[in-house]
């Protein structure tokens, strides 16, 4: 299994998600704060700016990244996502590479998303959710 992780309400009807090594965020469906939809789009570009950190750092210097643009087509009729769009941006402009450095470039990080990204990896195949309910009486 994973990091256990859980979700709690708030009194003004916002969400917190809390994890057991501390880490938190606020959610709900308010102006301002993500939604669960939002937050898988957030999983997915986050996903891919981990594993092409690596690649880009080691072209471009300590400290460079990505912009990772994540869109998603929303199914009402299902309500669920069908498909995401996501757009790897490097602005490596001020490193002088070549064309073919540039290649290269897109190439390892296309690689290190493709090979380190569990997000992805999850996204792209027919993933069960089991749920249990539980009421505390």
């Amino acid at each position: 299994m994973g990091k256990r992780l859980w979700v709690e309400r708030n009194k003004d009807g916002s969400w917190d998600a809390f994890s057991d090594d501390g880490a938190h965020i606020k959610f709900g469906k308010d102006r301002g704060q993500f939604t669960p939809g939002d937050l898988m789009k957030v999983a997915l570009a986050g996903c891919a700016a981990l594993s092409s950190q690596f690649a880009i750092e080691h072209t471009l210097g300590e400290g460079k990244g990505a912009k990772i643009v994540v869109d998603g087509t929303y199914d009402p009729e299902n309500d669920a996502y069908t498909g995401f769009e996501e757009q790897v941006v490097i602005d490596a402009s001020d490193a002088g590479l070549s064309e073919e450095d540039a290649d290269k470039l897109k190439e390892r990080v296309t690689r290190h998303i493709d090979k380190g990204c569990t997000v992805k990896h999850t996204y792209v195949q027919e993933t069960p959710v089991r749920m249990n309910v539980t009421v505390k009486h």
